[in-house]
């Protein structure tokens, strides 16, 4: 079997035989793979703890006909400590995690944007640098928009007025005004634009300033889970 080096984040793993682990990541150059941890589960795995979820690995993967299979892991970053000791801090991550594993469709695609948002994001949460909520709502709409999916915020997507623009469409890709507004539209005034607009942007001078508009939120969530074709579950921790 061929080899192939790689730095990667741990999004999930599923248990495998007896003592194996089906370890899914999201890699700088190879985009999402899934590979096989032999022997992972048993008390004196070579492993450890460095193919747990959160944990930022170099890796040595061997090529394998349906699955790939882990040879080395070296820590690089391990996340997972210091997230997993705060419960919002956890759930925020599980957002994250759960999100780039549903956006990111086809294996070994090269998505290095898509992993560079990754370890920010969980770097982020692991230094306590903002509220992890407000972490993973910006990551949810930072790797939408970098997927193709930024919603339109300066002016109407219907008629491309600048004034009056006091809804929000999820469907419609953005902003409407008081005029063009649909049925299925949310009202939102102006700090919530530009909260909205914050999180797209990564602009932390504004979204340090105020705590995020629970109806802000609610259309973090909406707009991921329309344009992903299906529900963030993870977010729903954060909610409850």
């Amino acid at each position: 079997m061929s080899l192939y080096r790689d730095e990667g984040v741990v999004l999930k793993t599923v248990k495998l035989g007896e003592a194996d682990r089906i370890v899914t990541l999201m890699t700088k150059n190879h985009g999402k793979i899934r590979a096989i941890a032999k022997g992972v589960r048993r008390t004196k795995s070579r492993f450890g703890g460095r193919v747990e979820p959160f944990m930022r690995d170099d890796l040595l993967i061997a090529e394998g006909r349906s699955l790939d299979v882990i040879s080395q892991v070296v820590s690089i970053s391990s996340y997972a400590a210091h997230i997993c000791m705060d419960y919002d801090a956890y759930t925020a991550a599980n957002v994250i995690a759960e999100t780039a594993d549903k956006l990111i469709s086809n294996e070994h695609e090269p998505a290095t944007g898509q992993y560079m948002l990754l370890i920010a994001a969980l770097a982020a949460l692991s230094r306590e640098s903002h509220c992890p909520q407000t972490i993973s709502d910006s990551y949810v709409m930072r790797t939408l928009a970098q997927a193709g999916w930024t919603p339109r915020l300066s002016s109407c997507t219907v008629c491309g007025k600048r004034d009056d623009l006091d809804y929000f469409s999820v469907s419609g890709g953005g902003i409407l005004c008081s005029t063009d507004h649909t049925p299925d539209s949310r009202r939102i005034d102006l700090v919530g634009r530009e909260q909205m607009e914050a999180l797209v942007e990564g602009d932390w001078n504004v979204l340090d300033r105020a705590p995020i508009n629970p109806e802000i939120r609610r259309l973090v969530e909406e707009w991921g889970e329309y344009y992903l074709e299906r529900p963030i579950r993870s977010l729903g921790l954060l909610d409850s």
